[in-house]
């Protein structure tokens, strides 16, 4: 369980690196789509999250569940650049799911 949680935040941490890539490059879509299926509340199956958290402190899965509304939120935010060229919103999002990522880690550590 330990290699697959580990598994699971590097991937997230993965995916944060190609969210940047392509909103450097101007792909709000590309980013949105990444956010929702890697980090949104869509990528809850695909990361087992029903099984992981159960061996997770509640406030670790609470900020779990944090970064994963984040990411959904930013998704959206980002899908709506693509139409107004606005790209505050986008960062500001962005910097919401990293704050769960940030405060997460610097609370608790597997064993």
């Amino acid at each position: 369980m330990v290699e697959h949680t580990l598994a699971n935040m590097r991937d997230h941490l993965l995916a944060l690196q190609e969210i940047q890539s392509h909103l450097g490059m101007g792909r709000t879509d590309a980013a949105a789509k990444i956010a929702e299926t890697r980090l949104g509340m869509s990528s809850l199956g695909l990361h087992d999250a029903a099984e992981v958290s159960k061996y997770m402190p509640q406030g670790m899965q609470d900020a779990g569940t944090a970064m994963h509304r984040a990411a959904s939120r930013f998704a959206i935010t980002a899908q709506e650049a693509g139409v107004t060229g606005d790209l505050k919103p986008v960062f500001a999002g962005l910097a919401e799911v990293t704050a769960q990522c940030v405060g997460c880690h610097a609370g608790y550590r597997i064993k």
